[in-house]
C-alpha cells in the first residue's frame, strides 16, 4: 500500500531536483555566450589578425616571382593564422573557456562518394 506512495514521492523528488542538477550546465553555458561575437575584444583581435594575414597574403602572392617564393608566403600566412588562433585560445582559457583544436579526417571511400556529382 505504501509502495506507490514512496515511488511517487521519489519520482517527485527527482523531478524537483533535476533543475538544480542541471543548473551547473546552464551556468557553464553562460561563459560561451558572446564568445564569437564582436562584444568579445579577444575575438575582435582574432578577426583583425586574420584579416591582416589575408591582406598580406594577397599582396605577397602578387609580389612572389617563383614557386619557392609563393610557398614561403603561404607558409608565413599559415604561421600567422596559427599564431592568431593560439593567442585566441589562450585568452579564452584565461576566461575559463576551453576551446579545442581538432582535425577532420575523411576516408578515401567517403571522399569518393562526396566527389560524385548528384543530379
Amino acid at each position: 500500500m505504501f509502495k506507490p506512495i514512496f515511488a511517487t514521492a521519489a519520482a517527485l523528488a527527482a523531478l524537483t531536483a533535476a533543475p538544480a542538477a542541471f543548473a551547473g550546465d546552464e551556468i557553464g553555458r553562460d561563459k560561451y555566450v558572446g564568445l564569437f561575437d564582436d562584444s568579445n575584444s579577444h575575438y575582435l583581435d582574432y578577426k583583425t589578425d586574420l584579416s591582416e594575414a589575408r591582406r598580406e597574403l594577397k599582396k605577397d602572392l602578387e609580389d612572389a616571382d617563383s614557386p619557392a617564393d609563393r610557398a614561403e608566403v603561404i607558409g608565413e600566412f599559415e604561421r600567422e593564422v596559427a599564431d592568431a588562433e593560439t593567442d585566441f585560445i589562450k585568452e579564452m582559457a584565461e576566461r575559463g573557456v576551453v576551446l579545442r583544436r581538432g582535425t577532420v579526417t575523411v576516408e578515401p571511400e567517403i571522399a569518393a562518394l562526396v566527389a560524385v556529382p548528384r543530379y
